[in-house]
């Protein structure tokens, strides 16, 4: 190959006799980075290939964390599901599986995110509208009838009240004589960015990373296929955040957890193999697959250099994928299934190992089961037609990619370090720095919408003069469904042992002045049938509630 000084000169010829001759505009990535009209090796620079990309499979896990990656066989293909009551849901869930959903999201509603039961009037409007409620273990027997836990992996969207939706889970694997060792998934448990973006934090940030460590250190002794954090830089992004800030406060939290852990005692190579991630892809395919594949490598070197990690599976970025849904517009909505195709070949080039696709009623509804069909069907074409998994890391090598993959790698580095600087993420998030970030993000990125700098088609580019709103079936919740979950559980308080559940209780509430873990106590409360407003209910006493995230 040329050497990369006799190219640049070269470059600079072109530039001055051909490029230069007739304006052009000026380009950028989302989050701002300026592009070139044309890239080649002088811009992917002098770095050994073996420290910055190597092999997949291998340190430093740029190319994928796999060898073969999707060779033996592809991501595992989870549509984010669940609404209504637990048996609507749990027909949705089998319909999925029938039509080749690999493994299943759980969506809860938000009584069931914030720890209330649904029959507290706290929630009276919000019982099953955006996830399946869940009050009691009772629920989740219905929510996973006729579903092996022992075959099947489920990723859990839960977080401040996780400690009590995986107990529920590992009850029901034992009611299904499935041993826990057996029980394979992921909880998301990571109250970090519920703090930082999405809200639905319930404790101070001190009693929240215990619930947070004691869910990791139990896990890892009894259930060790489970992931037990999924350190999320999704939600971020979606309330705004760029491509930089996304990975770098997702990294930044993802420390702060390790540093927990480590204060028990425990090796990092006991629990970090079993950390995940959780990541978007929006439409800008380049700058998504560069960013994941920067991010990887900036996890490696965190987890051996600082954290002397020596198992390479501590080091690597295993990560679930949902698509970037506030990029999905209500005008001329079935443009949507072809924004939701690029996205899953960004993913599929950025080597998720899980991923959900968006529906294209997503931004009137949750899906209806024919919307939900479609978003799988889209994945599996991507996955079986197109031939990208046939390769690993297909586009690694690209001067563009490479270039744009160090580039994103320098910028997310320089924020981490200034978090760094500023006492850590928690402490700026505190100080409401981080979310006012998110939001100046979010702001100038609509902005640019506005203006048409970041083109929309069908909204800000190409809209349509006489356009009629397409008539979309929409899934809609039934009224009944709050009045029948309340039945069902003042069924369940009556016939269940309430001296028992109450018994339960007051040792949580002991276990909860100790220094102890909390998941066995909690897990004996689950048995019990306590409801998850009553585990809950027993935290608020004791660690009280946190509302005083100044912005």
């Amino acid at each position: 190959m040329e050497d990369t000084k006799k190219i640049a000169e070269e470059r600079k010829r072109w530039e001055e006799e051909a490029l230069n001759k007739k304006p052009y505009p000026k380009a950028e990535t989302t989050s701002g980075i300026d592009l070139k009209v044309l890239y080649t090796p002088d811009d992917v620079g002098e770095r050994s290939y073996m420290d910055t990309l190597g092999f997949p499979g291998e340190f430093p896990f740029t190319r994928g964390v796999y060898p073969s990656m999707y060779r033996g066989q592809p991501w595992s293909m989870r549509q984010y599901s669940g609404f209504a009551d637990p048996e609507e849901s749990n027909k949705r869930y089998k319909y999925l599986l029938e039509n080749g959903q690999t493994g299943l999201s759980v969506a809860f509603d938000l009584p069931t995110q914030l720890g209330y039961d649904s029959d507290d009037p706290v929630v009276y409007a919000e019982v099953g509208k955006v996830g399946v409620a869940i009050d009691s273990l009772k629920d989740m027997e219905t929510l996973f009838d006729g579903i092996p836990l022992d075959k099947i992996t489920t990723s859990m969207t839960i977080n401040a009240p996780a400690t009590v939706l995986l107990a529920m889970y590992l009850c029901v694997a034992e009611k299904q004589n499935v041993p826990w060792a057996k029980v394979g998934g992921t909880v998301q448990n990571e109250i970090i960015k519920e703090f930082l973006a999405r809200g639905t934090y319930v404790f101070p940030p001190k009693p929240s990373l215990r619930l947070v460590v004691d869910l990791i250190e139990f896990a890892m002794k009894e259930a060790p296929r489970f992931n037990t954090i999924n350190v999320s830089g999704y939600h971020v992004r979606e309330a705004g955040a760029n491509a930089i800030q996304e990975i770098a406060y997702c990294l930044s939290s993802a420390i702060t957890y390790v540093e927990e852990v480590l204060k028990r005692g425990i090796d990092i190579d006991k629990f970090a193999p079993r950390l995940a991630y959780h990541l978007i892809v929006g439409t800008d395919f380049f700058e998504e697959v560069a960013k994941v594949r920067a991010c990887r490598r900036l996890l490696a070197n965190v987890m051996k250099d600082r954290f002397k990690a020596k198992d390479p599976r501590s080091m690597m970025f295993r990560f679930f994928c949902g698509p970037a849904a506030r990029q999905c517009t209500a005008v001329e909505p079935l443009n949507n299934i072809i924004r939701g195709t690029i996205v899953m070949m960004g993913m599929a080039c950025a080597g998720v190992q899980a991923a959900a696709n968006y529906s294209y009623d997503e931004a009137y509804s949750i899906p209806t089961e024919e919307s939900a069909l479609l978003a799988l069907r889209t994945q599996q074409i991507v996955a079986y037609e197109t031939g990208l998994c046939k390769v690993a890391d297909p586009l690694g090598g690209s001067y563009y990619l490479e270039s744009l993959t160090n580039e994103l790698e320098k910028k997310i580095k320089e924020v981490m370090d200034n978090i760094e600087a500023n006492g850590g993420i928690l402490t700026m998030i505190e100080k409401g720095v981080i979310q006012r970030e998110v939001q100046q993000s979010a702001y100038e990125e609509e902005v640019k919408k506005q203006k048409g700098e970041i083109p929309v088609v069908g909204v800000s580019l190409f809209p349509q003069k006489n356009y009629k709103e397409m008539e979309v079936e929409m899934e809609k919740v039934d009224p009944k469904v709050r009045e029948k979950q309340i039945n069902n559980l003042t069924n369940l308080k009556k016939s269940r042992d309430n001296e028992k559940v109450q018994q339960t209780l007051v040792k949580l509430r002991e276990v909860a002045r100790k220094n102890e873990n909390l998941m066995p106590s909690i897990i004996e409360a689950v048995r019990a049938y306590a409801t998850i407003g009553e585990i809950m209910g027993v935290f608020r006493e004791e660690f009280g509630e946190f509302k005083d995230i100044m912005v």
